[in-house]
């Protein structure tokens, strides 16, 4: 706990326990999980976290405002939170599945920072979302 005081204090924000709390779920959470709203206060509720659905929101969006999380809105689904580390990630999202992949690949990187540069510009921030379905492997074939 003491870890989240000092993060939200860095950040400008005073410490109270639904942060504390909400900052510690966020944390946990699997490296590439990405968590709605929702996500976190049903998390909070199963742990038996009195903290209601919309100060779940406001301190999103104050943690956000602080640089602590990154806020995505992938199309057709509604807004999901990641802690900010700081590392330039894309991410792919599957259409069936809704899952959520970080990726990080060179090649695309300095793709995009010629393509800026053919065009006149200086590449200084982008967002690269790939919506993706699996492959449908191949039928059996029938050997007869």
């Amino acid at each position: 706990m003491a870890t989240e005081n000092q993060e939200l204090r860095k950040a400008g924000l005073k410490v109270t326990l639904p942060r504390i709390k909400i900052l510690q779920i966020l944390e946990s959470a699997d490296a590439a999980r990405h968590l709605s709203a929702e996500d976190v206060y049903k998390t909070l509720l199963d742990a038996g976290e009195d903290v209601g659905l919309a100060t779940v929101y406001r301190v999103l969006t104050q943690f956000e405002a602080a640089g602590l999380v990154d806020r995505h809105n992938f199309d057709g689904g509604h807004a999901v939170f990641e802690i900010s580390t700081g590392d330039h990630h894309d991410h792919m999202v599957c259409m069936d599945t809704g899952e959520v992949m970080e990726f990080v690949d060179k090649e695309i990187e300095a793709l995009q920072h010629k393509i800026a540069d053919r065009y006149g510009f200086e590449l200084v921030e982008h967002s690269l979302v790939l919506y993706v379905k699996r492959k449908q492997s191949e039928p059996p074939k029938v050997t007869n």
